[in-house]
């Protein structure tokens, strides 16, 4: 039987990032690919002792349905915590808890966006958000970043040059793939520049607590008096990504319908992952588990750097964040870093390839995305060293 698919998803492209899993499943091969947190630093015995008790005690309320809003006792923990640490709540929000950071930016889509309707992205950006807009048959539009983030002139551009635009999407703080930070004062420009234009911007921040020196960015969210912003925010990288736990602010009616439209996904998120992160944030003190991440981060994050000086061709660009999770490099000289990534298989070290994270993915990228948040500092130093063979044969054959 031949399967006709749907227009929304024959020509979507599943995650590179997904495909190159595969290779680093082989444990010869070291992956600088992925984005996912440290396994050392998940609070293991912590949340064994809360589902354990949790499902003795209280077995009906963590096996049975719960509300789509989310549980109510996590709801209002989360609440607090936004009020408290980012400025964030306005009398005209609300919050639902979701499947993960990217349910959140995906439901956000669904309720906004008509098929035809513009995206303006960061280029490069989270391929996770892009397919979500691309699955919706969005218009991509994509803005370079800077090292202090968007590029807001040519975001003015791109507005006044197209009147279909529905929202901008951000990852303003250690932003994926590049691991910049964008400024104060280009939040404020660009929080301006929207709501001149009539746009909605959907603020992504699942790194913002991730800061190597602790030091916060105020998010965009915090200075909405407008109700022109959406905040994704995410447990992922602040206690466990497998628990699939994110939740999503925004104003009122824009949460009433990603309500409605989370009953069409998945009816609620999982009660039992919910309930864990309610009580490990009852009785344990996840500041002091952030604070270990971000020395952890910092730590490996400065392996990386001074492998890359070491044996990285001089001429190879690359960012130097203050946080989060990813390092981005430029190798110039019209190299495409797709065919490199195949070069880099064969030495045993896989990479992610920039034009992944572009709004045209068919394009060569000479960029790539490196990521040092779950290797050992030995295999971190011998990865980049591979790479470094890598890049100085495809500079040598140019």
């Amino acid at each position: 039987m031949k399967y006709e698919i749907s227009n929304r998803m024959s020509d979507l492209q599943g995650s590179a990032i997904r495909e190159i899993f595969k290779y680093a499943a082989d444990p010869e091969v070291i992956s600088l690919a992925g984005g996912n947190p440290a396994p050392e630093l998940f609070p293991n015995e912590e949340l064994s002792k809360i589902a354990e008790r949790v499902l003795r005690e209280q077995p009906v309320l963590a096996l049975q349905y719960g509300i789509t809003e989310g549980y109510p006792v996590l709801r209002e923990a989360v609440k607090a915590r936004l009020a408290a640490k980012e400025n964030i709540g306005r009398e005209g929000d609300d919050l639902i808890i979701v499947s993960g950071g990217q349910q959140g930016i995906e439901l956000a889509t669904k309720v906004l966006v008509n098929e035809g309707d513009a995206v303006v992205i960061e280029e490069p950006s989270f391929i996770g958000a892009t397919n979500a807009f691309r699955s919706y048959g969005a218009e991509l539009l994509g803005v370079p970043v800077e090292e202090d983030g968007m590029n807001i002139d040519a975001l003015e551009k791109v507005l006044s040059e197209h009147e279909n635009v529905k929202m901008i999407y951000t990852i303003p703080t250690f932003q994926n793939p590049m691991g910049v930070t964008m400024s104060v004062e280009k939040r404020h420009r660009l929080y301006e520049t929207a709501k001149r234009h009539g746009v909605l911007i959907l603020e992504d921040n699942p790194y913002g607590e991730l800061a190597f020196d602790g030091v916060k960015t105020p998010t965009i969210k915090s200075f909405d008096e407008d109700g022109i912003v959406m905040y994704s925010g995410s447990f992922s990288k602040i206690l466990a990504p497998g628990l699939r736990l994110g939740f999503f602010c925004a104003p009122k009616e824009i949460v009433q319908k990603v309500v409605v439209a989370k009953q069409c996904a998945d009816v609620h998120t999982a009660m039992l992952p919910q309930i864990l992160a309610a009580e490990f944030l009852k009785e344990y003190d996840i500041d002091a588990l952030i604070v270990r991440m971000r020395a952890n981060y910092a730590h490996k994050c400065a392996t990386m750097l001074s492998a890359m000086e070491q044996y990285f061709p001089k001429d190879v660009s690359f960012t130097r964040p203050g946080g989060g999770l990813f390092i981005w490099c430029e190798l110039g000289h019209g190299l495409d870093t797709l065919a490199l990534s195949k070069e880099a298989v064969k030495e045993k070290v896989v990479f992610v390839p920039g034009n992944t994270f572009m709004a045209d993915i068919s394009k060569p990228c000479s960029a790539l995305r490196l990521n040092y948040s779950t290797m050992t500092d030995e295999r971190i130093v011998e990865g980049i060293r591979r790479l470094g063979i890598v890049f100085e044969k495809a500079l040598a054959a140019k």
